[in-house]
């Protein structure tokens, strides 16, 4: 059975350059991670995680709580962050909390109990009290937590506003913007507040429509949207919160007999894939997910060995234009 020292021999590398890769602990150029990946690969090299947790206190582990692993905006993302955290030595626990209380605790304490060595959390319902006490850094996703260790967001206020000014440029002159859900304050909500500020700046109508819990947790807007459209027949321009909702919006629309975008355009946010699958492709808001999960597992690393990060690290949206508008 191959030992640490046959890695090392391998390698090229001393026993203790192997051990800061395998801990992830300090500086390691990814010249020398990859000759120890490599090393292990070709002499079936499995280090003890039990041992190694045990002498450590944490495991090279990243726990990543998701409140849906269905939702185009969260596949995307947690394909993201899992790709980072290996880039950075790490493995992921994957947590689908569906926004249920009790499935959260449970699993921050299985995360706790597992020695991981941070939680990043995607979630809007785990409750603050929850982390005091806590020495795990925390990092939050589009969530802003007072005793978390660092939360990252997108510059959702300056997205509303985004969207409000090209439909308004579009030629719209009566707005419609159907919003995520309001039970939970989350940061997300900003992006109704920058679009309303714009509508009031250029004195264009505009109504706000909220989704509830229940449309979220089963990803079904069907029937809320006709329900909308039925009622605001004068609407010819509509911001959705999510391009999920902007793409049922566009089959309502087919459906009603209603043309995107010679009556009404459309502009959704995040840039997930199913934005430019549909027809026509939608225009949205790019939220830069890539960069908002390597600098959530970058600030996990760093909080891990100790060092001081930014609290609150927001990233700058961009429109992309499409078939809707």
């Amino acid at each position: 059975m191959a030992t640490l020292k046959d890695v090392a021999k391998e390698t090229g590398l001393t026993v203790t350059t192997v051990s800061r890769v395998l801990n992830n602990r300090g500086y390691i150029s990814e010249e020398a991670r990859q000759k120890v990946y490599d090393a292990m690969k070709k002499l079936n090299y499995h280090p003890n995680e039990v041992a190694r947790s045990l002498s450590r206190q944490t495991t090279n582990t990243i726990g990543v709580i998701v409140p849906h692993i269905k939702h185009p905006y969260f596949a995307e993302l947690i394909s993201n962050l899992e790709n980072q955290a290996y880039k950075k030595g790490y493995k992921i626990l994957l947590c689908n909390s569906q926004e249920k209380g009790e499935k959260e605790r449970e699993y921050l304490d299985m995360c706790t109990s597992n020695r991981v060595a941070g939680i990043i959390l995607c979630s809007g319902t785990v409750a603050v009290e929850e982390f005091n006490g806590s020495n795990i850094p925390l990092i939050t996703l589009e969530r802003y937590l007072e005793n978390g260790t660092a939360t990252v967001e997108c510059d959702n206020r300056q997205g509303g506003r985004m969207a409000a000014e090209k439909l308004i440029a579009s030629g719209c002159k009566r707005l419609l913007h159907i919003s995520g859900v309001r039970e939970t304050a989350m940061p997300a909500d900003l992006r109704a507040v920058g679009f309303g500020e714009v509508c009031r700046e250029r004195e264009i109508p505009c109504k706000e429509v909220d989704t509830s819990s229940f449309e979220y947790e089963h990803l079904e807007y069907h029937d809320l949207i006709e329900k909308i459209l039925r009622e605001n027949q004068k609407v010819d321009g509509i911001f959705a919160s999510s391009d999920l909702i902007a793409a049922q919006i566009l089959q309502v629309c087919y459906s009603m007999g209603i043309c995107v975008p010679e009556q009404v355009k459309l502009i959704g946010f995040d840039d997930v894939n199913i934005a430019s699958l549909t027809t026509p492709p939608i225009t949205t808001i790019h939220q830069p997910i890539r960069e908002m999960a390597e600098m959530a597992v970058n600030l996990l690393a760093e909080a891990a060995e100790g060092k001081v990060v930014p609290k609150r690290s927001i990233l700058p949206v961009a429109l992309v234009e499409r078939g809707t508008t």
